[in-house]
């Protein structure tokens, strides 16, 4: 409420100091103690009887910040494409020369990225033309940070199986304990003690810091994300957004 009654008074301001009983003041000449009193009861009076003015005013600083986050993220992710769309060390489902990729920032513990996953798994089994880039961003805990390791290190010793073993973390619910993870590196083909050998290699914990840092860049704060297209959409969305965001894309 103050700051806003702040941003007001920069409008109502100038008539404030027209209102009778209420001095002008030259714009280089300090206001007096009774002259801040008397604008301020002006300003005060107004929004108490036009209650509506906060409300517009409300709606308009929002409005105004999601466009300039808008415009911020766009022109992060045109920046910072190749290492969005091509990192070599970012794995890669669905048509590796697609026409359209997406980019998915997830975490293993994300109840969002979970509900999300059927949709993108949808989307790739009813579109050959999808190239799909996972990018590992192990926020919520230390749990995350051993399922993304494993999961790179899936990447590194069994490529072609690490999009059914990212299925199978992502069905797994509550605890992300290493031996629930083996067992479904083991589930779906995997010798876990080659994962387990292949987890530490320093080249994956560069890759999530890599991708820690590009979700800062991009102002990505949370889990999943995804950049369709080259448009950045924070947030799970169903498949038919998706496949919307697609046709836009394909659409130039």
């Amino acid at each position: 409420m103050r700051l806003l009654s702040k941003v007001l008074a920069c409008g109502l301001i100038t008539a404030a100091v027209m209102v009778p009983g209420v001095h002008p003041v030259l714009a280089a000449e300090p206001m007096t103690d009774a002259q801040k009193r008397e604008v301020e009861k002006v300003i005060h009076d107004y929004i108490m009887a036009h209650p509506e003015v906060m409300i517009d005013a409300l709606r308009g600083y929002q409005e105004r910040q999601r466009q300039s986050a808008e415009k911020d993220a766009k022109q992060a992710v045109a920046a910072n494409l190749d290492a969005i769309e091509r990192d070599p060390a970012s794995p890669v489902a669905g048509n590796p020369n697609g026409d359209v990729t997406i980019v998915e920032f997830f975490d293993y513990h994300c109840g969002y990225c979970k509900k999300a996953a059927p949709a993108v798994q949808e989307l790739l089994k009813t579109d050959p033309n999808i190239r799909l880039v996972f990018k590992e961003f192990p926020i919520l805990g230390d749990e995350s940070v051993q399922a993304a390791h494993y999961a790179l290190a899936a990447w590194k010793v069994a490529p072609g199986k690490y999009m059914p073993f990212h299925v199978a973390l992502m069905e797994i619910r509550g605890s992300l304990s290493e031996s629930r993870i083996l067992d479904a590196a083991k589930s779906v083909g995997i010798d876990p003690a080659k994962l387990k050998a292949a987890k530490d290699d320093p080249a994956i914990g560069s890759a999530i810091e890599q991708t820690l840092i590009l979700a800062r860049t991009l102002q990505v704060s949370g889990t999943p994300a995804f950049v369709i297209g080259g448009q950045l959409v924070p947030g799970a969305i169903d498949v038919e957004a998706m496949r919307d965001m697609v046709k836009t894309a394909r659409d130039g």
